[in-house]
C-alpha cells in the first residue's frame, strides 16, 4: 500500500529532532515523536522505514503513527512534536466539596417525620427541595455517602456518640 503522508526532513528539522533524542530533559512523548520522524524520514539521508516497522520499534500502534505523519506534513514540525489540545474544554464539576458537604450534613441530621432513618433517594429528594443542586441522582447521593464512609444503616450517623448502656 502506498504511504499516505511522506515526511521528508530538511538538515535543520534532523538537526534539531536528533538534540531532542540526545538530551536529557526531553519528556517522553517528545522524545517519541522525533525518534519516530527521524526513523520515517524518506528524504536522501533518511531511513525511510515503513509505518509498520516504526511503529513497532517505538513500541506505539501503526495509526498513532500515521496520525504523527499527518500532523507533521498538514502543520509542521513544532506542532507534530505536541500533544494535541482537546477540541472540547472537560466537564465542570457538578457536585463540589461544598454541595458534598451540605449532603453529608444532612445525612448525619435527624430523620424526616415518619421515617426511621434517610435513604439514599430521600436524601437525593430532599437536596432538590433544599436547592442544594437543580438535579441529583440518587446513584450520586450513594457515590458521596460511599466515599466518606458514611453508612445509613448503622446504629449511628455519626450526628451523636452512642452510650454505652450498663449491664445489670
Amino acid at each position: 500500500m502506498k504511504p499516505r503522508y511522506r515526511v521528508t526532513l530538511t538538515v535543520e528539522e534532523c538537526r534539531k529532532l536528533e538534540a531532542l533524542t540526545k538530551t536529557a530533559k526531553t519528556n517522553a512523548k517528545r522524545f517519541l515523536y522525533a525518534r519516530s520522524l527521524l526513523l520515517c524520514d524518506a528524504g536522501p539521508q533518511g531511513p525511510a522505514w515503513t509505518v509498520a516497522d516504526t511503529a513497532e520499534a517505538m513500541g506505539v500502534t501503526p495509526r498513532t503513527i500515521e496520525h504523527l505523519k499527518k500532523r507533521f506534513v498538514e502543520e509542521g514540525l513544532d506542532t507534530a512534536l505536541e500533544r494535541r489540545q482537546p477540541e472540547k474544554p472537560p466537564r465542570p464539576v457538578t457536585f463540589d466539596g461544598g454541595f458534598e458537604a451540605r449532603l453529608i450534613a444532612l445525612a448525619c441530621s435527624g430523620a424526616p417525620e415518619g421515617r426511621r432513618r434517610w435513604t439514599v433517594r430521600l436524601l437525593a429528594e430532599k437536596a432538590v427541595e433544599l436547592t442544594l443542586s437543580p438535579s441529583v441522582s440518587h446513584m450520586t447521593v450513594q457515590r458521596i455517602l460511599k466515599k466518606t464512609n458514611l453508612n445509613l444503616i448503622s446504629g449511628s450517623t455519626g450526628k451523636s456518640r452512642r452510650r454505652r448502656t450498663p449491664r445489670s
